[in-house]
């Protein structure tokens, strides 16, 4: 099966691995990447999302969209993690390659409805664009094929948050937009830490992979050196977790992800602004602000070993056809 997706994208160290793994697998036609705000500025991520397209001999489209939440004050860029442009030790020369003139959010509510059930939305950055594009255009709820998320932690498996005690960073840097977008009555999967956490790429399995898969894998080892530096130093582990690649491994490979059922909503202010919390007892409560809201689909197992196998085969095959 064919699947046509655009990736909203804030283009640091783990999307360019999901940018790639994208790019290589013969199942997915990669649209565009439509550029928010994140790990890196919008300037940043359109600069590394164009570096890549044209180190790679891409055809996806560029977008941008928002530089800024939707309502609370910026974070800022996650220099720490992904470094002062987004791909930690790989600093991406000016690039003057043509993008769309639409913001990002357009050209998702144009796309969507040129190509009826047929878009994949994969958002592995802040949810402001995809919140922009719902205001704009509610009607695209009916239109996508589904909407695929990496974000969001709800306490399977020990993970509960990276960036507080109970928040994710990209529904931390937007929970009003991821609000928007959870409670929306089009099909979510969300890839959240309960999984990506539970996938590792090890120093081992990143050396392997630059030796076998040539350029691209090569650009990965280089891109993850800050990357796995901050995991190192920060974290006591040596290497990352398989963050934004695991939500387009969904799309390839579903089987590999144990989901489970229930309306989404996300603490919008306090001490535990941007924590995502899924009601899936069907117990009905005197007071309940999701029982209003579709139902959405968690992640909260996956088959580690066969995505570990799914994204080096990919990349391996992809090399040898470049």
């Amino acid at each position: 099966m064919q699947h046509k997706i655009i990736l909203d994208t804030d283009p640091g160290i783990d999307d360019a691995m999901a940018i790639l793994f994208a790019e290589a697998h013969p199942s997915i036609e990669l649209l565009a990447l439509t550029i928010v705000f994140g790990n890196a500025s919008v300037d940043d991520g359109k600069t590394n999302a164009l570096f890549i397209k044209n180190k790679f001999n891409c055809q996806y489209q560029v977008a941008v969209g928002a530089a800024t939440p939707l309502i609370r004050p910026p974070v800022g860029a996650t220099v720490a993690v992904h470094g002062p442009h987004g791909l930690g030790d790989v600093i991406a020369p000016e690039q003057h390659s043509a993008i769309d003139y639409r913001p990002a959010y357009q050209y998702m509510i144009d796309a969507i409805h040129a190509n009826p059930g047929e878009i994949t939305l994969v958002a592995v950055g802040p949810l402001t664009n995809l919140a922009l594009a719902l205001q704009a255009d509610p009607s695209i709820c009916t239109k996508v094929k589904q909407v695929v998320i990496m974000g969001g932690a709800f306490g399977e498996n020990g993970h509960r948050g990276n960036v507080t005690p109970w928040a994710e960073a990209n529904i931390h840097d937007d929970p009003h937009a991821a609000d928007i977008v959870l409670t929306a009555p089009w099909p979510v999967v969300v890839i959240g830490l309960d999984v990506t956490e539970q996938s590792f790429f090890s120093e081992q399995y990143l050396a392997q992979l630059k030796q076998d898969s040539g350029e691209v894998g090569q650009f990965i080892y280089d891109v993850s050196r800050y990357y796995l530096r901050f995991y190192s130093e920060k974290l006591g582990l040596a290497g990352c977790h398989v963050h934004d690649p695991s939500a387009i491994a969904y799309v390839i490979q579903p089987q590999l992800f144990h989901l489970r059922s229930g309306p989404i909503r996300v603490v919008t202010d306090g001490a535990a602004i941007g924590m995502t919390l899924q009601k899936f007892d069907g117990r009905i409560y005197p007071h309940d602000d999701w029982q209003d809201c579709p139902s959405q689909q968690v992640g909260v197992s996956v088959d580690d070993d066969s995505l570990l196998r799914l994204y080096r085969e990919t990349l391996i095959s992809y090399s040898s056809r470049s």
